[in-house]
């Protein structure tokens, strides 16, 4: 597999680098992305490639679940370094269909940490199946799920919410808060918040 990866490094060396000797010459000297992106560790989901960006423009933060834990001291330096140092003017929370996360908020595993994790989503779940019936046929499943992965975005807009860095900055104006979804069954990436 690492063959595979240096031979994708030649092909981006001469059909990308080689070409945009400006832009890549730019990022020796510091990094300045606009967005702060909170995502999914997903590997179907890769930030750059759905939304066109080009290196320099995310700061990315991705976990399982595209959760904003709350109190979190490592999560706490990510936004506090994009907001007062990077100076980004947007964060995104992106979440997606077809989430392991969601799916696994209905399941007790023997996982140590995974559970744990889990539970900084698990008032999206709650919120939902107090709104609507258990599903009874696949498909209803299926949009309970969607229905939790977009409520669970709103939910870690929340959670940003509660951080100092966040809160002041949004107070300030220096900073908007977005939530988005992208279907991986479209390839579409939508504004849900």
């Amino acid at each position: 597999m690492i063959d595979k990866f240096l031979e994708g490094n030649k092909r981006f060396l001469e059909r990308d680098f080689v070409k945009a000797p400006e832009h890549y010459g730019s990022l020796v000297s510091g990094q300045h992305p606009t967005v702060l992106w909170i995502g999914c560790s997903d590997s179907r989901v890769d930030p750059e490639r759905i939304t066109g960006s080009k290196a320099g423009e995310l700061f990315v933060q991705r976990n399982i679940g595209n959760i904003v834990p709350v109190h979190d001291w490592n999560f706490a330096t990510v936004l506090e370094y994009a907001i007062n140092h990077l100076e980004v003017g947007d964060i995104v929370i992106c979440g997606h269909s077809d989430c392991g996360a969601i799916k696994g908020l209905d399941h007790e595993g023997k996982d140590a940490y995974i559970p744990l994790w889990l539970n900084n989503a698990r008032e999206a779940k709650r919120r939902v199946d107090d709104r609507i019936q258990m599903p009874k046929t696949p498909e209803e499943e299926k949009t309970r799920l969607r229905l939790i992965e977009i409520e669970n975005v709103g939910l870690q807009l929340e959670h940003l919410r509660t951080y100092p860095p966040v809160m002041a900055a949004e107070k300030g104006g220096r900073v908007r808060l977005h939530g988005l979804y992208f279907d991986l069954e479209t390839g579409e990436l939508k504004k849900m918040f």
